[in-house]
C-alpha cells in the first residue's frame, strides 16, 4: 500500500491575506538547561491544509465537530481541471457524478464563474478538496456559502505534487477534535486503492 502525503507544512505555508502569522513560542528547551522541550503554537485554523465547516461562512451552522469521521475519509476521485474559469460546462464535463468525495488538481487561472459553485453543490459531494487556499476568486464568499450550505465540506490547500495520476484513491483527512470551531488543520493522505478498501 502506498501512502501519499498531500498536506502542506503548517509552519511554512503562506498565510491567507489578513490572517495572523503562524508563530511558535519556545516554552522549555533541553538545550537551555530545561528537563524537556515544550513549544506553543499560534496559527489561524485556515493556514496550511485544513477543512472548512459550514460555520465558516454561515450563521448558526454546523461546526467541524458536528460531522462523523466518515465525512473526512473514504474513496475519493482526483481530477485535473483544464485551464480557465470553472463554468457550468466544465462542471458538466469534468466533475464525476458518482463519487461522494472529489479532489481537484487546479491551474492558476481556475476560479469559480457564475453559478458553477451551485452546480457543484447540486452534485451532493460530502467533501470537495483542492490544491489552493481558495477557488472563489472575486466570488469567494458566495462560492463557500453555496458549497457549505449544500453539506459539502471543503478540504483546502492540498499539496498534490506527489500525486502522479488522476483516478481513485482512499482519503484520510481527519480534523482535530475540538468543539465549536469553523475549521481545523488536518494531515491529509491518499492511499493507493486496492481490493482491501
Amino acid at each position: 500500500m502506498k501512502i501519499i502525503d498531500i498536506s502542506r507544512d503548517l509552519l511554512n505555508s503562506p498565510v491567507y491575506p489578513g490572517d495572523p502569522e503562524t508563530k511558535v513560542q519556545n516554552i522549555r528547551s533541553i538545550e537551555m538547561g530545561d528537563l524537556y522541550n515544550l513549544n506553543a503554537l499560534y496559527t489561524s485554523l485556515h493556514t496550511g491544509t485544513h477543512v472548512d465547516a459550514p460555520l465558516h461562512f454561515l450563521e448558526d451552522a454546523e461546526s467541524i465537530d458536528a460531522f462523523p469521521l466518515e465525512k473526512f475519509m473514504g474513496s475519493v476521485t482526483v481530477v485535473t481541471l483544464p485551464h480557465g474559469p470553472i463554468t457550468g460546462e466544465v462542471v458538466e464535463q469534468y466533475f464525476p457524478k458518482h463519487p461522494t468525495k472529489l479532489i481537484l488538481r487546479t491551474k492558476s487561472d481556475n476560479v469559480f464563474f457564475g453559478g458553477a459553485a451551485e452546480d457543484i453543490a447540486s452534485l451532493g459531494y460530502d467533501l470537495l478538496g483542492y490544491d489552493r487556499p481558495s477557488l472563489g476568486g472575486d466570488n469567494e464568499a458566495f462560492c463557500h456559502r453555496a458549497l457549505l450550505s449544500g453539506g459539502t465540506i471543503l478540504l483546502e490547500n492540498l499539496d498534490l505534487s506527489d500525486v502522479e495520476h488522476d483516478g481513485e484513491y482512499y482519503l484520510v483527512a481527519l480534523p482535530l477534535k475540538a468543539d465549536g470551531l469553523e475549521a481545523s488543520p488536518v494531515r491529509a493522505v491518499l492511499l493507493e486503492q486496492d481490493k482491501g478498501f
